[in-house]
């Protein structure tokens, strides 16, 4: 196993951090509009909530990436190209990600935040649906794959840290698996029956996380 020293990680981890903080800016742009108005700046402030959405998203898998930055010093040829990948993943994946935020917080607001124009009809939420899941999980699955491999890596190491990779990897397994339920689900006929099943199925996520640690704490007590 080939290891890179700390002035690659420094590097890698940098591009990665630029690369996120590139996607945030990329979810401000792609709704921005010149203001010339004051009426062009509330409608500027109406899509904070939207914008609010997916930054806390974008925030969750680059925290995500930066603990398994720090839980394993360790760096291969694999773990870079999976690091890389999460970089162009996310890079993609903003631009659904704004769909969704901005038609969700209109739908939920009852019409009152923007975002009721992105989307013509049932097709086109439904692809939405599809594409995010599909982005969804395979960031999350990029996710698992490192923390799987730090879990690997650390097998002769720290066992606190080799334990935390396995639960870091099985709580972004659980995620992987919601993105491709919730898109299977959008591409079926009970999307025209419940157009918010596909996003009230992410739900799922604290509720496995939280049954595999109860399982997990049960097993060690007995």
């Amino acid at each position: 196993m080939r290891s890179f020293r700390t002035p690659e990680i420094q590097r890698l981890d940098a591009f990665v951090d630029a690369a996120f903080a590139f996607a945030v800016s990329l979810l401000i742009i792609a709704g921005a509009e010149p203001l010339q108005s004051f009426a062009d700046l509330a409608r500027a402030l109406a899509r904070i909530p939207a914008f609010a959405c997916g930054f806390a998203l974008i925030a969750l898998f680059w925290l995500a990436h930066r603990t398994w930055s720090r839980l394993t010093p360790v760096r291969t040829g694999w773990t870079t190209f999976l690091s890389l990948t999460v970089v162009f993943a996310v890079l993609v994946f903003v631009f659904p990600l704004r769909l969704l935020t901005e038609t969700a917080t209109h739908y939920i607001s009852g019409g009152l935040l923007p975002g009721g124009r992105l989307m013509s009809g049932l097709t086109d939420l439904r692809w939405t649906y599809v594409i995010y899941g599909a982005g969804f999980a395979i960031l999350s699955g990029l996710n698992a794959a490192l923390f799987a491999h730090a879990a690997c890596a650390l097998r002769d190491g720290d066992p606190a840290a080799r334990r935390a990779g396995l639960q870091w990897a099985g709580t972004w397994t659980i995620a992987t698996a919601t993105g491709l339920i919730s898109a299977l689900i959008a591409a079926t006929p009970l999307l025209r029956l419940a157009p918010w099943l596909p996003g009230v199925i992410y739900n799922l996520i604290p509720l496995g996380v939280a049954v595999i640690t109860l399982r997990k704490r049960r097993a060690v007590a007995a």
